[in-house]
């Protein structure tokens, strides 16, 4: 999409598309958060909790402070807080590449969980740093213990509004009942829960974190298959729309970044290359010590979360770190003007190097990626994968066999009926396992046999 947008960008008789930066984060945020809390979950989330803080909450801060050092160095007149904003802007890596780079050449489990959950935290931490760096640029003032109150306040705000609008979104799907109304319920509640929690001066993003984070655990029916498979069809192509909208508008933006680095080609550029240097090797000196920080509390305590096991596995993290589409969305969304009119300083250069550092990571590290992966040998242990899968697959066909003899037991089924849904639970078990046969019939044999026993017993009472 983005390649797509920069032809159109070239082409003469295609009119330059601008998008109001202020339209720009309540329209791409709330689906594509939403859409990522769906790929991720509460429970994995507290399984790897500090994994995912060291990459997700943690780096984030420092990839923003070097970045924003290094601009306010080297950009001439850049103010202090529009170095932040940019340092907070391009801080957040994109896990959507990396994970379908998994997807096709089987990395382990245990990456994938990582890259997953820093990609929704990282995003949602960034975006509270972003909207801080704005206001203080915009306004042109800035107090720390203020930033630190109004961040509290609009943390506790967010909260309520997720948690309430979750509630009240979920008792709301139970009462329609219907596949399609359920989800189209879900594509309206993460606006509704960014507007409010934003009109009550709270943090949209987290608010809609936490109300997609709540409806996620606690669904009004766990067992409803059909709203189930049809929500993760249909938020996948949400998602992929969204994200191929916010890279078009990247490329069409290539109009305004020609015009800015018109006779300056070589400054901008070598001032993007700086940016893209900091971002890379900061992530690979802070994953280094926080990758082995995390291997010494895992062995000394035994906790049970997910982290790389060899260096092998932590230069794949680091090189899994490229832009995508939250940077996008912030780039595009800074101010055209500050509170008193003026516009917003170094606003064109800020939009060329971000859009440098999300172009060059994607190219650069987006398509080595697999080569570097198959280079290294890093993969999955798919036989014992498989092997898990399996056994998990044969367990759930036994107790949805146990569940239907339950049934038996308590409501008056007609016997085809039972008889038609035992088999069809039995077939299920041998398709997933043969070995499920043989298990049956060794236990029909011992059922028949306890049958005879209690026949011959009573016969002899008798």
């Amino acid at each position: 999409m983005t390649l797509l947008g920069i032809v159109l960008a070239l082409l003469e008789f295609v009119p330059n598309v601008e998008v109001p930066p202020d339209l720009i984060l309540p329209l791409l945020l709330p689906p594509l958060l939403y859409a990522a809390v769906r790929r991720t979950s509460w429970r994995q989330f507290a399984a790897n909790k500090r994994p995912i803080f060291l990459l997700a909450v943690a780096l984030v801060f420092v990839t923003m402070a070097c970045v924003a050092a290094t601009a306010d160095a080297i950009v001439p007149g850049l103010p202090l807080a529009a170095a932040f904003a940019l340092g907070a802007l391009v801080a957040p890596p994109d896990p959507v590449a990396a994970t379908a780079v998994a997807g096709q050449l089987g990395l382990p489990r245990r990456l994938v969980s990582i890259l997953e959950g820093e990609g929704l935290f990282n995003d949602v931490t960034a975006i509270v740093l972003y909207h801080v760096a704005i206001a203080a640029a915009v306004s042109g003032t800035f107090s720390p213990w203020q930033a630190g109150l109004d961040l509290v306040l609009s943390a506790v705000v967010a909260v309520a509004v997720g948690l309430a609008l979750g509630w009240g979104a979920n008792k709301l799907m139970e009462l329609l009942g219907d596949a399609t109304l359920q989800i189209g319920l879900t594509l309206l509640v993460p606006y509704a829960s960014y507007v409010m929690a934003e009109e009550l001066h709270g943090s949209g993003v987290l608010a809609v974190l936490t109300t997609a984070l709540f409806i996620a655990e606690y669904a009004a029916d766990a067992d409803d298959v059909m709203t189930r498979l049809a929500g993760h069809t249909f938020w996948n192509i949400i998602d992929t729309l969204v994200t191929g909208v916010a890279f078009g508008l990247v490329g069409l933006e290539l109009h305004n970044a020609i015009r800015t680095a018109s006779g300056r080609w070589g400054e901008l550029l070598g001032w993007a290359a700086v940016v893209v240097c900091v971002v890379v090797f900061v992530r690979l000196l802070w994953l280094l010590p926080a990758t082995w920080l995390t291997k010494r509390l895992h062995a000394r305590r035994d906790y049970d979360e997910d982290i790389p096991v060899s260096w092998r596995e932590t230069v794949v993290m680091w090189w899994s770190g490229m832009r995508g589409v939250a940077s996008v969305a912030l780039v595009l969304a800074i101010p055209l003007e500050t509170d008193a009119g003026e516009p917003f300083p170094s606003r064109d250069e800020l939009i060329f190097i971000a859009f440098g550092v999300i172009m060059a990571t994607l190219v650069l590290q987006g398509l080595t990626l697999p080569w570097l992966v198959r280079r290294l040998g890093v993969k999955a242990d798919t036989d014992h994968e498989k092997e898990l899968a399996k056994a998990l697959a044969v367990r759930a066909a036994q107790a949805a066999k146990r569940r239907l003899r339950e049934i038996e037991e308590t409501e008056e089924l007609p016997e085809e009926l039972s008889e038609q849904m035992l088999r069809r639970a039995f077939d299920i078990g041998v398709r997933i396992s043969p070995e499920l046969a043989e298990n049956e019939r060794r236990e029909a044999y011992r059922e028949r046999a306890r049958r005879v026993k209690r026949v011959r017993g009573s016969s002899r009472r008798c």
